[in-house]
């Protein structure tokens, strides 16, 4: 038998006992806590951009920085509305018997939103670099800070995932 289904006895192939309900509901809750986590780093950033806008400095923007400011309010935005997705689609689902579609949905949408997040961290550095250091050292801290978001949410889960033998939930 595969893994990833319980045996017939209720008792997964990890050693817990639980009903494909309760896996669910476990799941879930694990969904949940990352959603938290990464809704407040999201808010987070998105403060800091909203204040941008009111600072004397807005004004000395150049079309370059103005444009990645918009796209940076614009992913900020996004991943506010991705990373509640999931709430509207329990509510809506609530007391459907529906959990596993959830829970299989919730984790597609808290991937989406843990990318559009690392779109934001990254451009929000560039923006931070180029205005106090010049447009070759934002470009430099765009290319680093997508290189270190791949190392840190791409490769190192990978080599996580490769070591206990399984690599197929990973991003």
């Amino acid at each position: 038998m595969n893994a990833r289904h319980e045996l017939h006895n209720g008792t997964s192939d990890d050693g817990r006992n639980e009903t494909p309900n309760e896996r669910s509901d476990r799941n879930w809750n694990d969904i949940l806590q990352e959603l938290r986590v990464a809704l407040t780093g999201t808010q987070l950033i998105g403060g800091f951009l909203l204040a941008v806008a009111f600072q004397p400095r807005f004004a000395e923007l150049d079309d370059y920085q103005l444009t990645l400011y918009l796209l940076l309010v614009t992913l900020a935005g996004l991943a506010t509305v991705i990373g509640l997705a999931p709430v509207t689609l329990h509510r809506t689902l609530f007391r459907r018997q529906a959990k596993e579609q959830v829970v299989r949905t919730g984790n597609r949408l808290l991937i989406a939103h843990l990318a559009v997040v690392a779109l934001l961290v990254v451009g929000v550095t560039s923006l931070i670099f180029d205005l106090t250091l010049g447009r070759t050292a934002g470009l430099i801290a765009l290319g680093v800070g997508a290189l270190v978001v791949a190392a840190f949410w791409i490769v190192l889960p990978r080599l996580q995932a490769a070591e206990v033998g399984d690599d197929a939930d990973v991003v």
